[in-house]
């Protein structure tokens, strides 16, 4: 691996060659993977089979053109400009790059070690909050992501029935400010559990205040801006929800069992907002009643055993198929931990071979994510004036054995060493020397 990054350097310049694997050594020792600089030039993908995952479908030996981060041509007469650096994909596979839409990726690092984690904050009402702010750029778990496919993760707040902002994130980037795709997606909840019905009540109740208070705020704040009423102190929790109350910014909302889904459902209508559903379990069991209403899901997980003792053993992998049949708008996260995220294709393999259809299951992991993120007119498919966000494979992405060779995120090519390799390749080392003494 070493030898073949020395040779590709050789090519383009011969400064500082006898230095080069020692710098490379020092990087992989030090750091799971150093952040690519910002896409330049014109960059194209020759000789691949491309996954476009839009109304063009798939394209045999086909080309994916991209400038300055931005893909500018795609198909099989696509023109390659003369001062292109080209790619040859010949007899591989050229997808979307996956993208997970619950995680705790960013947030927490070691789950037993409190410094490492920032997940929540003080207090049930905290809509100000932005999850991206804690986003750290130097875990170990981003790279594992992005060397798997994942280039675009959703790091999710908890622990408050308001629990903050979210945002999309690459996985790739120096700061957290580098690495937003997407501020603002929308607005995390967390419904409250139903097991005491008085705690549920109370808690139902600070959510009704919270948001009648937030229209009253609302009005005061325009009538002021209009000159019909006496200027009104900000308030920035308020401040906060007013995007939510006009339409603007969906409520992402966590709810564990059909109790709490059917509540939440009740709730959204009656306040006539636009929700998305974050879950797994029971979700199929109101998959009409989502259709219907046009509610998206986000499946937190497909593999799992059953949540009661006479369901089926298979009851949580068949969810994405009956969410499918009855016609409800979904996308898989798979787990929430940030050091499992890059396992999100294991949940859509897994809903697969529990009857999903195959190309549901690749879209709800890229373009219908996109879809009901609100970022499908940047990303989550291959075409023309989207960012150039794409891996290239050795075969299915779905499948275990599967090796992504290249990703790009932005155009920019991601550095393929994670943790994992650079343990790899220090064993490799003392295997050797041991090797080398006999």
């Amino acid at each position: 691996m070493l030898i073949k990054v020395v040779i590709s350097v050789k090519n383009k310049t011969n400064k500082g060659l006898l230095l080069l694997p020692f710098v490379i050594f020092a990087i992989n020792s030090l750091a799971a993977q150093t952040p690519a600089p910002p896409h330049q030039g014109v960059t194209a993908i020759t000789g691949g089979t491309v996954y476009t995952m839009s109304d063009t479908g798939v394209l045999e030996n086909a080309t994916v053109v991209f400038e300055n981060g931005i893909i500018t041509a795609v198909g099989t007469d696509a023109e390659i400009p003369e001062n292109a650096t080209v790619i040859d994909a010949s007899g591989k596979r050229i997808y979307p790059g996956f993208i997970h839409g619950r995680s705790t990726l960013g947030l927490t690092e070691i789950s037993r070690i409190q410094e490492s984690t920032d997940l929540m904050e003080v207090g049930d009402i905290n809509p100000n909050i932005r999850a991206f702010s804690a986003f750290h750029p130097v875990s170990e778990h981003i790279p594992k992501a992005a060397v798997h496919g994942v280039t675009t993760v959703i790091p999710t707040t908890s622990g408050s029935l308001i629990a903050g902002r979210l945002s999309a994130m690459e996985t790739d980037g120096w700061t957290w400010e580098q690495m937003a795709l997407k501020e603002d997606i929308g607005m995390a909840v967390e419904w409250p559990s139903m097991n005491n019905m008085d705690r549920y009540k109370a808690d139902l109740e600070k959510l009704n205040e919270t948001i009648d208070r937030a229209r009253r705020y609302k009005k005061a704040r325009e009538a002021a801006a209009g000159g019909n009423a006496p200027s009104h102190a900000p308030d920035i929790r308020l401040e906060a929800l007013i995007p939510v109350l006009k339409g603007e910014m969906p409520l992402f909302i966590s709810a564990g069992e059909l109790r709490q889904i059917q509540e939440a459902i009740t709730w959204t209508e009656k306040e006539e907002l636009k929700a998305v559903l974050i879950g797994g379990r029971d979700m199929d069991l109101l998959a009409d009643q989502l259709a219907e209403r046009n509610i998206p899901v986000i499946l937190s997980g497909v593999i799992s055993g059953p949540h009661r003792q006479w369901d089926a053993y298979n009851q949580g992998y068949r969810i994405p198929y009956r969410l499918y049949q009855a016609g409800v708008e979904f996308a898989i996260a798979g787990d929430a931990s940030a050091a499992y995220a890059y396992r999100i294709h294991h949940h859509a393999a897994s809903a697969v071979a529990f009857g999903l259809p195959y190309e549901a299951a690749l879209r709800a992991v890229t373009i219908d994510a996109a879809r009901i993120l609100g970022i499908d007119d940047i990303t989550g498919s291959i075409e023309t004036g989207k960012m150039a966000t794409m891996m290239i494979t050795s075969g299915d992405p779905l499948e275990l054995w599967t090796e992504k060779e290249m990703v790009f995120i932005g155009g920019r090519q991601t550095d393929m060493t994670d943790k994992d390799k650079r343990l790899f390749l220090h064993y490799m080392e003392k295997h050797n020397q041991k090797q080398s003494a006999e």
